[in-house]
């Protein structure tokens, strides 16, 4: 599949083609949830957009200079030099594609419950949780070093598989867009979120991954397929309290000098746990 014209004009416009991708459907989830939310804002758009992007924009920085490699360099490294399963053994194309998607999608699956297992690594993924509000933003909003361990991760998987490079450039794509699209605050109808979770995780059923409920938030870990979820044991289809009265975030993270600026993020894996405290300097409204 990594021969073919289409494949290779991905291949060499990469950058081009997931930086177009992932701000036209950050655009576009951006204005859905803007015409029809599913929950009321707690804090202005202004304020968590202009943060959380923020933190999108200066790990894309950090990264370009700590690990300047992208994961479709590493699976060029191993298409080349033969390493991996799927350079060992004879796939079909289109097979060795699926099965990509699959096994990747199962692995960010884990790496994701792992980083709420181990008190270090939640240490850094509490930084994606304590947002207080859950929207399209939410779905990049990550530490730079949580940022880092993923990629160092993905070029581990990438060289033990050898995948077709256009599948890994594919699943980043993928990974990027359901992302977004499941932490929108956007109003699916019921029929319609019951249909896509057959395959796909939806806002609702990650929704329930951000209550500030303990057994809640160790649920539905899924990004993309919403099938790791009920075959490792970890699905839950509604929260307890309702989309409309559930609490987002962790507890006793509520002040937003705490959750919701970028200098608290970046310093929050290594400050002591704050007490409760109600935000009084954020003005509420859109």
């Amino acid at each position: 599949m990594d021969s073919t014209p289409l494949s290779q004009w991905l291949i060499d416009h990469e950058p081009m083609v997931r930086s177009v991708c992932f701000f036209s459907i950050l655009i576009i989830m951006m204005l859905w949830e803007t015409l029809s939310p599913k929950r009321p804002r707690k804090y202005t758009r202004l304020l968590r957009w202009s943060q959380n992007i923020a933190l999108v924009f200066l790990n894309s920085f950090i990264i370009r200079l700590v690990l300047p490699l992208a994961t479709i360099s590493v699976a060029l490294y191993a298409q080349q030099h033969n390493f991996g399963m799927f350079n060992e053994f004879e796939f079909h194309p289109v097979f060795a594609f699926i099965l990509t998607i699959i096994l990747f999608d199962m692995a960010i699956y884990w790496q994701h419950r792992i980083f709420h297992m181990v008190p270090w690594l939640w240490s850094l993924h509490k930084v994606h949780h304590v947002d207080q509000d859950i929207d399209v933003t939410t779905g990049s909003r990550f530490h730079t070093i949580e940022i880092l361990i993923s990629l160092l991760i993905k070029f581990s998987l990438v060289l033990v598989l050898g995948p077709p490079v256009v599948a890994i450039m594919v699943f980043e794509i993928i990974l990027n867009a359901t992302a977004m699209f499941n932490h929108a605050n956007v109003a699916l109808p019921s029929k319609l979120d019951r249909l896509l979770r057959v395959l796909l995780v939806t806002p609702d059923m990650h929704r329930v991954h951000h209550s500030t409920i303990l057994d809640e938030s160790n649920r539905n870990f899924g990004f993309n397929l919403s099938c790791w979820d009920r075959i490792f044991n970890s699905y839950q289809a509604q929260p307890s309290k309702g989309h409309l009265g559930m609490d987002i975030g962790v507890k006793d993270y509520t002040d937003p000098r705490t959750t919701q600026y970028l200098p608290a993020m970046l310093w929050l894996p290594f400050a002591k746990k704050p007490g409760s405290v109600r935000a009084q300097d954020v003005t509420k409204g859109n």
